[in-house]
């Protein structure tokens, strides 16, 4: 899939690909104005905030560097029968604004169509699961004190100034289940400055980062921080645990008395190793996600019009003689051969309207699209969806 976001964060940053992520602190600009306001603004993030029921840790609020409570700004919604739903108090949370604070939104891709397309394209492009949240300060309020974090993040800043500072490691790839607490953080300042509109920093896992705009006077900062999580050796060791219970020896009890039978389960340990590789767990994580949540297809509401592939990656797509498979998110599908053409299409991340592509791969585009659709590894193409691609990805035919 294309996406504009990617492509302006690779030539920001200098990388020709994925393989760049976690392999060194590198910052850049993107010189695309309109680019930059169209992933998201700060009444946008307001707007969201507004119009859904949300609860901490999903969004939350800080000011002077405490956590404040919910209740400040937090207020049940009573309907005309009496029932309470949890909202957003718009004009406390403006009040905070205004003295100056920070208000954090966890997965924004959960609530915003342009941020669930964004992180979808990441996705395919990383091969891993990727998350987005948004932070909105203002004025002279600080940020989070210098912290780590276990995973890479890629940072754009969409509004504002906002001053960084970025540390090296005290830990070589800590984790966030390890050995050591990598509490020290280190003394190396790796770089300090201002992000500004436009400006892109990928920041590796581990290494110690703060930002604020304590001393920055009147203004505002909008930044979203992509949150990519790499599998490691570590995941794939967890995974063979999982598989080691297809054989007997590793089912049997540990002899605690006599302490025998420890070189044949050495032995089958270093069997299982050879067996699964790290490229076969790898595989198996794409293939082990569940399928992402969007509008069903229900015919009763109208034909279906326009879809898009939703798989968090990309599905494979296998020749087979006379017949072709569809495998994703645990699912495979076997089509005869003259859908590939369709599947191509309808699986390539992008926007599909069935009537024009009818004239590019066959008049089976619509049947095979009903197939993927009611499979779940297509979604339909709402309006609100299809405005997540809007000036960001082009349609399939176009």
């Amino acid at each position: 899939m294309e996406h504009q976001l990617i492509n302006a964060i690779e030539t920001a940053l200098g990388w020709s690909g994925a393989e760049e992520l976690g392999k060194g602190f590198v910052r850049g600009s993107m010189d695309d104005p309109a680019l930059v306001s169209r992933i998201m603004t700060p009444n946008r993030l307001l707007d969201i905030a507004m119009r859904r029921s949300l609860n901490r840790p999903q969004f939350r609020c800080f000011q002077k560097g405490e956590e404040v409570h919910p209740a400040i700004y937090y207020t049940d919604s009573v309907s005309p029968r009496g029932q309470s739903i949890p909202m957003v108090n718009m004009r406390s949370l403006g009040r905070l604004l205004q003295d100056g604070a920070t208000v954090i939104m966890d997965q924004a891709n959960v609530f915003d169509p342009t941020m669930e397309v964004a992180c979808r394209a990441l996705q395919w492009w990383s091969r891993e699961r990727v998350q987005v949240n948004a932070y909105l300060t203002t004025n002279d309020a600080a940020g989070f004190p210098l912290h780590w974090d276990d995973h890479d993040v890629v940072i754009v800043q969409l509004a504002g100034e906002k001053e960084w500072e970025v540390r090296a490691t005290s830990r070589n790839v800590p984790m966030y289940r390890d050995s050591d607490p990598n509490n020290t953080p280190s003394e190396e300042i790796i770089w300090s400055g201002i992000m500004r509109t436009g400006d892109v920093m990928h920041i590796p896992r581990g290494h110690w980062h703060q930002a604020t705009r304590t001393g920055s006077g009147s203004g505002k900062s909008l930044h979203v921080t992509f949150g990519i999580t790499k599998r490691t050796g570590a995941s794939w060791l967890a995974w063979l645990g999982d598989w080691c219970r297809e054989h007997e020896i590793f089912r049997h009890d540990l002899d605690r008395r006599h302490g025998t039978g420890g070189e044949a389960l050495t032995a089958a340990a270093a069997r299982l190793v050879g067996e699964r590789p790290p490229a076969d767990f790898l595989a198996a994580y794409e293939q082990e996600t569940t399928l992402p949540r969007h509008v069903p297809y229900l015919d009763i509401l109208g034909p279906l019009d326009a879809v898009v592939c939703t798989t968090h990656f990309p599905p494979r797509i296998q020749e087979s003689g006379d017949t072709v498979d569809v495998v994703a998110s645990g699912k495979k599908l076997t089509l005869a051969a003259k859908a590939l053409p369709a599947l191509r299409l309808l699986l390539s991340g992008r926007p599909v309207e069935l009537r024009r592509a009818e004239a590019v791969a066959g008049a089976e585009v619509t049947e095979v699209a009903e197939i993927l659709v009611k499979e779940e590894l297509c979604a339909v193409l709402t309006p609100e969806l299809s405005s997540g691609y809007t000036d960001l990805v082009t349609n399939a035919v176009s």
